[in-house]
């Protein structure tokens, strides 16, 4: 039985965010359209001699105490299979924090499926995404990658087709890093769910119609489909990611959004080329840039 494993947690944006109810746990009622791109993180794990688990990241804006998801991943499965033993888990970071891309959520997901393959305990995808649900809502989505439709409060999966060599520009303002739940709760304090501007148009349902056509035309297909309901009370609040949103959007790009709760805001490109471009025209020394495609899956091997 092998003592350690490597590996990378894929990121993941939302083509689609769309809040439809307030649910009584405090969490909401979401439609949202999901896809993994290739800005990862590495994660290892490394059995050890002791029951503790011991969290290491290279960020050290990072917490690596028990309030680490990656921490909370392990602590569930050691507490359900008595087999499983102490260990360290160390991050390597690529993934920026408070962005909207699901980094935290992605080093538990691939604590999970490290831990299922590292002890041997023979789970199912599902069984893990099972596990997953109860430490957050975007972690299922992160053990099984690609491209889906999640509903529920995010953690009922639907696999669409995957979405192959969709090339995007992420940006992120790197002096801004959001709380998903603030972001959640003024949405609900400020009462937009009323006034949601997408109520029975089915804006989702062309989102997905257009992931499925498939062929060249799908990515300006999404370019014009793409929405955020967060959108509503962080643009607001934060005029410098409004601001990078609209440069995008002046560079020929096929649709740019912010992603989940931002401060990340991405633009799809017609090919590679055109998104060089993009990524230097809108790289300063405050905003960082990637130019990513779409991942057919979300842990792999590092």
């Amino acid at each position: 039985m092998t003592s350690r494993i490597s590996l990378k947690a894929a990121a993941k944006i939302n083509l689609y965010l769309e809040i439809t109810g307030n649910r009584p746990d405090g969490y909401h009622d979401l439609v949202m359209i999901l896809q993994s791109i290739d800005l990862c993180d590495r994660v290892d794990i490394c059995k050890t001699s002791t029951d503790e688990i011991q969290i290491l990241c290279t960020n050290p804006e990072v917490p690596c105490d028990r309030s680490n998801l990656a921490y909370k991943a392990a602590a569930l499965l050691q507490h359900n299979f008595p087999e499983v033993g102490g260990m360290e888990i160390a991050i390597n970071k690529q993934i920026p924090m408070g962005a909207g891309l699901a980094g935290g959520s992605g080093n538990a997901a691939s604590v999970l499926v490290g831990i299922d393959r590292l002890w041997e305990l023979g789970l199912t995808q599902s069984q893990l995404c099972d596990f997953a649900a109860m430490l957050g809502s975007d972690i299922p989505f992160c053990v099984s990658g690609g491209t889906a439709l999640a509903t529920g409060r995010g953690e009922v999966l639907s696999p669409l087709p995957d979405l192959t060599d969709l090339v995007l520009v992420i940006c992120k303002p790197r002096s801004i890093a959001i709380a998903t739940a603030w972001a959640y709760q003024t949405f609900r304090s400020q009462g937009l769910l009323a006034t949601s501007p997408v109520k029975n148009q089915n804006l989702s349902s062309q989102l997905v119609a257009a992931i499925a056509s498939g062929g060249d035309s799908a990515p300006s297909k999404l370019g014009r489909l793409l929405y955020n309901d967060l959108e509503r009370v962080v643009l607001p609040e934060y005029p410098a990611i409004s601001e990078l949103k609209n440069r995008l959007l002046e560079q020929e790009c096929l649709g740019a959004m912010m992603s989940g709760s931002g401060s990340t805001v991405f633009a799809i490109a017609a090919d590679l080329d055109r998104a060089q471009k993009i990524a230097e025209a809108v790289r300063t020394d405050n905003i960082d840039v990637w130019v990513v495609k779409s991942l057919v899956r979300s842990i792999f091997d590092a």
